[in-house]
């Protein structure tokens, strides 16, 4: 587990995020079904609200963080009938580069922008305040991990399938992780990751639940409702 980034400047450039849920009364017209989310231009991102969703019932919230050179959509196609069916918003948002700005180098535009792409949905949508999980795939996973265990007092749950490490600027809080990874990956190798990485994290007093399959550099649909039933119990 890497760490050690700016303990200075910004809140952005230390990775934290600022946005919360709000205890005011959301509007009853808010958008559901899947719709894109007009807050970055040509690199955007979706928002899927559940039909079922209602005011008066505050919805679990993944944020859900893409592999290097994809975008939002990447993962939405495992994930939109799980969201309807089970009743929780997703936020997918697309890096503002080829992939997430610590990956590249430091905290900054990414994190800005996940602030305020958080900030929209907290203003429009009831959102249950301890049940917001951060999650991703490759380098998203490797993000969602860095992102979870700097801003843990935010995210109650962290989903990471096939991580390459974490970068937490500073821990604050203890999410609780679950993190697949397939034995066969060749992308980003088990032994080299995860395996270190998970024996770091527990040390560091996190719950982790670690689950290891026999494949390559994928999300299983197993591991996929796995980690979502952790997450919702």
């Amino acid at each position: 587990m890497r760490s050690g980034y700016s303990k200075a400047g910004t809140a952005a450039e230390r990775g934290r995020l600022t946005a919360r849920p709000l205890a005011t009364e959301q509007p009853p017209d808010a958008l559901r079904g899947l719709h894109p989310l007009e807050r970055g231009g040509k690199r955007d991102g979706l928002v899927l609200v559940p039909q079922s969703y209602g005011p008066d019932r505050p919805a679990p919230l993944l944020v859900l963080l893409h592999g290097a050179g994809g975008e939002g959509g990447q993962m939405m196609s495992h994930l939109a009938g799980r969201a309807e069916s089970r009743g929780f918003v997703i936020l997918a948002p697309d890096s503002r580069g080829r992939t997430w700005d610590v990956i590249l180098g430091r905290y900054g535009p990414d994190v800005s922008f996940i602030d305020h792409a958080l900030g929209h949905l907290f203003a429009r949508y009831a959102l249950a305040p301890d049940r917001i999980a951060v999650g991703g795939f490759s380098d998203g996973a490797s993000y969602a991990l860095s992102l979870g265990i700097t801003n843990g007092t935010l995210f109650s749950d962290i989903l990471a399938f096939s991580p390459g490490f974490a970068a937490p600027d500073e821990a604050h809080g203890l999410p609780r992780i679950f993190i697949s990874h397939g034995e066969k990956d060749e992308v980003l190798p088990i032994e080299q990751c995860s395996r270190r990485l998970v024996p770091r994290l527990r040390e560091g007093g996190y719950d982790v639940d670690y689950r290891e399959f026999p494949d390559g550099h994928i999300v299983p649909d197993h591991m996929l409702d796995a980690a979502l039933d952790r997450f919702l119990a």
